[in-house]
């Protein structure tokens, strides 16, 4: 090995990419496992940990249609009013960004999303399936001309056709998203797909001057190393979630990336604080992360919804009589 070589090896190891950020989705992903019931109290508290650990951007919710989605079901999480918003942040004097999802065909985004002088909002994250592109790109355009950074979460990479997938992200790379997301919705994928997948998004979309991020799911446990992978091929964007909260087996934990990134922007005490003093009482009342009824879905590629409905019944720890069910219905 030369001296070179030797040297860049070493500087992998103690040094940092500074391109890199991090999005915390907390309170938009979790709030799937609650119907977005957060009380101000625990949003406030997640916005005050992201500010101190010095997170990037902060994802408070959906803007959610309230034709589709009954504000008497839903908790305001669901929708991110803008005075709902500025309860928790009022104008958000600090550097970190704050971001809402808008679902494909869940949105109504012409009226809903505000122009931006009229919003605290930084960016408008539109999220869509594959045959939900056209549709994407029309939020897409809007949000833009409204003045919002935005991105874009390509949902369930895991089951799109490889040329499906080239033909979205060419036309994605002539909208105006500051990044693109590739989304492990089922949790399916394992490391080799990871790094084939950040690679195919990252040559599609070279030169165009778009980031490639990635959102990973736990079910088997490979959130965090999946989000390592992209990394290491080259996304810059990465998800995360306090104690990896999230739908069903939930998300990559922020506490663990924070301390493999070593990026002295990104501070672990206040995280630590924060798990300790909100998310520990509140792992007694909600259920996410790793267990059987996820991994099976994972491993089948298949949504896991079932596995929610389980884990949310009397049987949560049927976990055979659920393995027999998921294989009967794969086959």
């Amino acid at each position: 090995m030369t001296q070179e070589k030797q040297q860049q090896k070493v500087d992998s190891w103690v040094t940092y990419r500074p391109e890199i950020k991090l999005l915390d989705c907390t309170i938009r992903d979790g709030g799937l496992i609650n119907d977005h019931k957060f009380d101000d109290q625990l949003v406030k508290a997640v916005y005050e940990t992201c500010v101190a650990a010095g997170i990037n951007y902060m994802e408070l919710g959906y803007k959610a249609s309230k034709k589709i989605f009954s504000p008497d079901k839903f908790g305001k999480w669901k929708f991110c009013d803008e005075d709902d918003i500025r309860k928790i942040v009022g104008e958000n004097k600090t550097s970190l960004k704050l971001s809402a999802m808008a679902d494909a065909e869940r949105t109504d985004y012409h009226t809903d999303i505000l122009p931006k002088e009229k919003s605290v909002l930084d960016a408008i994250r539109v999220a869509a399936y594959i045959h939900q592109i056209p549709t994407a790109i029309d939020m897409i355009k809007d949000a833009h001309d409204k003045g919002y950074e935005t991105i874009m979460q390509l949902m369930a990479i895991s089951v799109v056709k490889d040329r499906e997938l080239e033909d979205a992200l060419k036309v994605l790379a002539q909208t105006p998203v500051s990044a693109v997301y590739l989304v492990d919705s089922f949790g399916a994928l394992y490391s080799e797909q990871i790094r084939d997948l950040t690679k195919k998004f990252l040559d599609i979309l070279k030169g165009t001057g778009k980031e490639v991020g990635v959102h990973t799911h736990n079910n088997q446990q490979l959130a965090y190393a999946n989000v390592i992978e992209a990394l290491i091929v080259g996304a810059t964007r990465l998800d995360v979630t306090i104690k990896g909260m999230g739908r069903g087996a939930g998300n990559c934990p922020m506490e663990l990336l924070i301390g493999f990134l070593k990026n002295p922007r990104f501070k672990l005490r206040p995280v630590i604080e924060c798990v300790e003093k909100y998310f520990l009482p509140l792992r007694e009342k909600l259920d996410w992360g790793y267990s059987l009824p996820y991994m099976i879905t994972g491993q089948l590629n298949m949504h896991p919804r079932e596995a929610i409905k389980l884990r949310s019944g009397d049987k949560k720890n049927n976990y055979l009589e659920f393995y027999d069910q998921m294989i009967d219905e794969e086959s």
